[in-house]
């Protein structure tokens, strides 16, 4: 089975799986997070292939000890993604409060730089010939402009710009870098979203797509599964859209 690790991880889909959680809640941010239990309640989907790590994208000393808890386990890293993502807004970007908006930057797009810092080295490790994977979540607010979440918009369009260059610095290594671009998902931070646009409900969020409702979040992982996988070797530098239809 191949070995991956990932901030926010899908089920492991045939994967041996690190799963990484920050497992508190942010006191920038006015809404709940990721909490141990819903960490492993991921483990007790499949015990036997899913070891989990506390960390805080933000510390590259924790994410490095999660790569090493890979390697130790499983005896090397094969692909890694970057999915941890939170928001902040509802006003105009001038208005942000400040330790919000660094909140969104530090983690949405510097937690995606971090974990290439320690992912990428072990990736690298891996004898050839490698077929390494490095995925991050960006969204179809990095092409799509979104009033009231500039931080968010930013962000993610930071992260695209980073994984095609990425995947450049990459080349000839085996190992390749692509991104999903989801559109509105039903998860958490499209409730919060919700709540920051003074929408009654997530829902709403639906008639903007063509497809004409919210995207499981299992319809966003099933993307990043074959992207860490062997049909996805001719792409890098790929920023997939998995959006209904939003960038349209």
């Amino acid at each position: 089975m191949p070995n991956g690790l990932g901030t926010g991880a899908p089920a492991t889909a045939g994967w041996q799986v690190v799963a990484v959680d920050r497992c508190a809640d942010d006191p920038a941010l006015p809404y709940r997070l990721g909490s141990r239990a819903e960490l492993d309640a991921v483990a007790a989907c499949d015990p036997a292939a899913v070891a989990v790590a506390v960390a805080d994208t933000r510390d590259p000393d924790a994410l490095a000890a999660a790569v090493r808890l890979a390697e130790e386990r499983w005896g090397g890293l094969d692909a890694a993604i970057a999915a941890a993502g939170v928001i902040a807004g509802g006003v105009p970007a001038w208005q942000v409060p400040p330790g919000q908006e660094q909140a969104v930057l530090d983690i949405d797009l510097g937690g995606v730089l971090t974990l290439a810092r320690v992912a990428v080295p072990a990736l690298l490790r891996r004898p050839e010939p490698r077929r390494g994977r490095f995925l991050a979540v960006a969204s179809a607010a990095a092409t799509r402009g979104l009033p009231m979440l500039a931080a968010y918009g930013a962000a993610k369009a930071g992260v695209a710009g980073f994984i095609r260059a990425l995947a450049a610095e990459l080349g000839g290594t085996g190992v390749t870098a692509n991104a999903v671009s989801p559109g509105s998902t039903a998860t958490p931070i499209l409730d919060e979203s919700a709540r920051l646009y003074g929408l009654p409900a997530a829902d709403a969020f639906a008639a903007q797509q063509p497809l004409g409702r919210l995207l499981d979040p299992a319809e966003v992982a099933a993307v990043l599964v074959f992207l860490a996988g062997d049909g996805a070797s001719a792409m890098t530098g790929a920023v997939v859209a998995v959006d209904g239809g939003l960038a349209l």
